[in-house]
């Protein structure tokens, strides 16, 4: 471990599934099974904060030591050192750092998938926290730490119940969330075969911690990055008319790529183009040869990210051309839209109102942050919500996400356990 602590672990489509069907035929009418799952859900809550204590002394060891994308090395070491103590079957090193951990239960019934998310990213934290990162220039600005801490949680409570459940739990313990890459290379590793169904959850620092906030369809947008090279010809910057000016086109070109969603999308389909980086030149009285672009692309409707490729090559293009320059546009197609599966939403909100006040839960808002859950979603049923993690009065004000102030109320974490398990359990009995 990097620090002088060591942390030690404590002991609207509302069709059913075939498991559906056969659960409801189990008992005398659909009621007897509701009546069923209500009394297991009961005590779920209490279990979960009765370990509230343990999962805040690992999210805060985790937030200590954070470990970006593709580096995750310690963290699922940490992650072990907990899982290996469970009934469980692990397979290491899936997608990079991932874990795939499964819990067997008792009977035959459908595999059903829980997922979090386990990097930090490349930010100073600026808290003061006594369990503030230790490494310079990285921070769980975004609440991953939480997320783990909340699944291995998950992972507790049911193996306490695996004699009570019919089919199999699969925790998904995934890195490289933060660069779009680790749910495509936990996918290609196997960790969705067999698996029917499958749910996650993200913090939210603005909603307040005992709440959750569900929604039916998109919830989250895609995610496309591009990268564009305006080549002109470099020269003196006092004698322009000798040379073809990349920096001016690539001004052109930023508030040219800004009519794409103001002029040709319907304002009723939500679209965001953001240039987030321009590189060209060294020196004031130099003309550069060629100016480099990023930035990123956000959609919420999959024929909308389909068309903006060509839409944007058309207008980078067009507008190099009329200053004279040549463009070159990279178009990095990395996560497609959220999309949540209503009879998926509906599980979760039933399990929710078994757990938790049924005011506690509301209705949660569209956003253009992008999660590549997306790509589990694309390939079988499933449904992603927020958790509040968020102060109890005034959480609207609190630092959001990937923000150097940002923090969490660890409130969250038992509740996200309850939460994560229940939706297992449930659908499991």
């Amino acid at each position: 471990m990097r620090n002088n602590e060591s942390w030690e672990p404590a002991d609207k489509d509302n069709s059913l599934s075939e498991h559906e069907k056969k659960q409801m035929n189990r008992g005398s009418s659909g009621q007897t099974k509701v009546a069923r799952i209500e009394d297991s859900l009961a005590p779920l809550l209490e279990e979960a904060l009765e370990l509230q204590a343990e999962l805040v002394g690992l999210r805060r060891h985790l937030h200590r030591n954070p470990e970006l994308s593709l580096e995750e090395t310690e963290t699922s070491q940490t992650v072990l050192s907990v899982l290996r103590e469970l009934p469980l079957d692990i397979r290491t090193n899936v997608g990079g750092y991932g874990i795939v951990a499964d819990l067997n239960g008792e009977g035959e019934g459908p595999t059903i998938a829980l997922r979090a998310d386990m990097d930090a990213l490349p930010i100073q934290e600026e808290t003061d926290l006594p369990y503030a990162s230790e490494i310079p220039g990285k921070m769980h600005a975004c609440g991953h730490d939480a997320h783990t801490a909340i699944l291995v949680g998950a992972a507790k409570l049911l193996s306490r119940k695996r004699d009570k459940l019919s089919g199999r739990v699969r925790f998904l313990f995934q890195c490289a969330e933060e660069i779009n890459q680790g749910a495509r290379a936990m996918i290609e590793d196997g960790a969705l075969d067999g698996v029917d169904e499958i749910y996650g959850l993200h913090n939210l620092p603005t909603l307040a911690a005992g709440k959750v906030a569900t929604r039916y369809g998109a919830l989250m947008g895609s995610v496309d990055r591009i990268e564009v090279t305006i080549e002109g010809r470099g020269g003196h910057g006092a004698i322009p008319n000798e040379s073809i000016d990349p920096i001016v086109a690539a001004s052109a070109v930023v508030m040219g790529l800004q009519t794409a969603v103001s002029r040709e999308i319907s304002p009723f389909d939500p679209a965001v183009v953001t240039i987030g980086s321009i590189y060209g030149g060294h020196a004031n009285n130099v003309i550069p040869h060629r100016v480099e672009l990023t930035g990123t692309v956000r959609t919420f409707q999959p024929r909308v990210q389909e068309g903006m490729e060509a839409m944007l090559r058309r207008l980078i293009e067009s507008i190099c051309e009329g200053y004279r320059c040549k463009a070159e546009l990279r178009y990095i197609r990395q996560v497609p839209v959220l999309v949540n599966h209503d009879a998926c939403v509906t599980h979760v909100e039933q399990t929710l109102d078994g757990l938790m006040p049924i005011e506690s839960r509301i209705e949660a808002a569209p956003t253009m942050a992008g999660e590549d859950f997306s790509l589990y979603v694309e390939r079988i049923p499933g449904c992603f919500f927020w958790i509040g993690s968020g102060p109890e009065e005034n959480a609207e004000q609190a630092y959001g996400l990937h923000h150097p102030k940002f923090d969490l109320n660890e409130e969250c974490l038992g509740h996200g356990a309850a939460a994560l398990a229940g939706i297992a359990f449930s659908r499991l009995l």
